[in-house]
Formats: structure tokens, C-alpha cells, sequence
């Protein structure tokens, strides 16, 4: 699957779970509706200033709109992740790993 088309369909699952139009979504962001279905669609890419726009609008930070293979909510991942911290173990484990990048 190409990027355009993971990132319109991101986009396309983000907005519905906002229970948000096309046409509402496309006002806020400021782009025309039918350049929101292209995008959706995977058949076009948006802006630079659109994907902040979209980001914006769907109240997430812009690196959560490509992050395609796991679909677990950033939420979720930042709770999980500190719950782990409880371990004394796994801190060792996550520094070391977070050292080598």
C-alpha cells in the first residue's frame, strides 16, 4: 500500500471517529470538499500546510497521521508505556535501547 493511500485512509478513519463530514472537515481545514475525497481516496497528497491544518483539526500532532501500522490511540501507548515503568527491568531494558538511537 502507497503512503498516499495509508495516509488518506488515516485520515479518513480519524475524521469519521470525530463523527465529522467531509464538507465540515474540509471548512476547517480550508480546503475544497472534493480535494478532502482525493486525499482520502489516496489519490492525492496534501500540502505541507494542509497536513498541519488536518492535524489541527482532528486534534492530533501531525506524526500521528503517519503512524500506519499500529493503530493502538497515542493515549493508549503513553499509558501502557508508563504503566511498564513499574519494572525495574524493563527501564534497563527501554535505556538501553533508547542509547543506541
Amino acid at each position: 500500500m502507497t503512503l498516499k493511500i495509508q495516509l488518506g485512509k488515516k485520515i479518513q478513519l480519524l475524521r469519521k471517529q470525530k463523527k465529522m463530514t467531509q464538507e465540515k472537515f474540509a471548512e476547517l481545514i480550508g480546503i475544497d470538499p472534493k480535494n478532502v475525497s482525493k486525499i482520502e481516496n489516496g489519490n492525492n497528497y496534501p500540502a505541507a500546510e494542509t497536513i498541519s491544518s488536518i492535524a489541527k483539526a482532528l486534534g492530533v500532532d501531525v506524526y500521528e497521521l503517519f503512524v500506519f501500522e499500529n493503530d493502538i490511540p497515542y493515549e493508549a501507548m503513553k499509558k501502557e508505556i508508563i504503566a511498564s515503568l513499574d519494572d525495574k527491568q524493563t527501564i534497563v531494558y527501554l535505556y538501553r535501547i533508547l542509547r543506541g538511537l
